[in-house]
């Protein structure tokens, strides 16, 4: 049974001792407090988006389409009588919450993924691994609990399996194919600094790690400036895959037997492609608009996936989650979990390891206490009958 929302009592009974948080308990907070004392490189290529922001804002702005509609007298206020507990493509999770797959978390903090994957493990709900990550995949497997892996599909079709079979050889549960990244956005934020961590070699461990990868390379990478300076030209020329179709999704279940997910799906047409590829999941995501400005709001897209794919495949829903009546929301409308991006990567470049369980507290002390304070006992209670469309 679910214990989330007690992070509320702990800040409280601090509280009468003189003592409160050191780190903002919401989303907006966490991000302004991050602006202030991050470097801009490394916050920038976390808070930015594409182009003008305004999908990214659209994200956020899709949320106030919709209300909740508690109930009462249900006897489920009482924490001990909720279990939000979800089962999602063979992963129990205590809570249907994922971390989403953000790269390069060494910017944050040294041990980023590692840093993650303690936290998650240690609250019981999922983890994400981004293929541009700055620890590898053995060294988050190893310290994991229940995560999946996001697959960047490279141009090169051997590289790609081997990321998937090292994933599944190293634990991991899923495989999640993002497939609205075959090249990078136009994101102002990043190019007015002229950064981009990868052309320093951050976030590409995996990369780097890769036997595949490695016997590309004329010298190893460690062994000196100039042999590093080509594994990260090898890397340009590696990474992005503008030529998958959905027939790839089926080559992917030759390689695994792994369920596999398609994040960045937007049109239920794509959806259904992926699905009748051989697909178990898809993941309704704009990227958090870092890819293409002015498109739509990903919660918009979310009813219309469900209804298209809904019964074959298991929906999750990821761009915008902020609070708990969002993950509400978006369960409400048809999706099986979240994921929940930029507020604990905030964290973890605030406060590490302690940065990452508090942002993550907090939103799931708040899924808790909302879901309570509705009459839900657990998340199969959620549906569109909880809300009220709100124009």
């Amino acid at each position: 049974m679910s214990s989330f929302v007690d992070f509320q009592n702990e800040i409280y009974l601090s509280g009468l001792a003189g003592k409160v948080p050191s780190l903002p308990i919401t989303a907006a907070g966490l991000q302004e407090r991050a602006r202030e004392v991050l470097e801009p490189a490394a916050f920038n290529y976390v808070a930015g988006s594409a182009s003008a922001e305004r999908t990214a804002h659209s994200n956020l702005v899709a949320f106030e389409k919709y209300r909740l509609l508690p109930r009462m007298l249900r006897g489920a206020s009482a924490p001990g009588a909720r279990d939000l507990s979800v089962d999602v493509l063979g992963t129990h999770l205590a809570a249907p919450i994922l971390t989403a797959p953000i790269g390069v978390l060494g910017l944050l903090h040294e041990r980023g993924e590692t840093v993650v994957a303690d936290v998650t493990r240690e609250l019981g709900i999922g983890m994400v691994l981004s293929t541009a990550a700055s620890s590898t995949i053995e060294e988050v497997g190893e310290r994991a609990g229940d995560w999946w892996y996001q697959l960047y599909w490279p141009n090169d079709m051997e590289l790609a399996r081997s990321f998937v079979e090292r994933a599944e050889k190293s634990g991991a549960k899923a495989i999640v194919v993002t497939v609205d990244t075959p090249a990078l956005g136009w994101r102002p934020r990043d190019l007015e600094l002229g950064h981009l961590p990868f052309l320093h070699g951050q976030g590409i461990a995996n990369y780097l790690s890769d036997p595949v990868f490695r016997a590309k390379l004329a010298a190893p990478p460690e062994e000196s400036e100039d042999a590093m300076r080509a594994a990260i030209l090898t890397w340009v020329g590696t990474f992005g895959n503008h030529g998958l179709r959905p027939a790839d999704i089926h080559r992917l279940r030759d390689w695994t037997e792994l369920p596999i997910a398609v994040k960045g799906v937007l049109h239920p047409d794509d959806a259904r492609q992926c699905v009748d590829a051989g697909a178990d999941a898809v993941i309704v995501s704009n990227h958090g608009g870092r890819q293409v400005d002015g498109s739509v709001a990903a919660l918009d897209a979310l009813p219309t996936i469900v209804a298209t794919v809904g019964d074959r495949a298991d929906v999750l829903f990821d761009s915008g989650i902020r609070t708990g009546s969002d993950v509400m929301i978006a369960l409400s409308l048809g999706a099986k979990a979240v994921l929940y991006g930029r507020p604990w990567a905030y964290g973890l470049g605030l406060a590490g390891a302690d940065g990452v369980r508090h942002a993550l507290r907090c939103i799931l002390a708040d899924f808790d206490a909302a879901m309570g304070l509705s009459g839900c006992t657990g998340v199969s209670d959620l549906s569109r009958t909880m809300l009220s469309s709100y124009r």
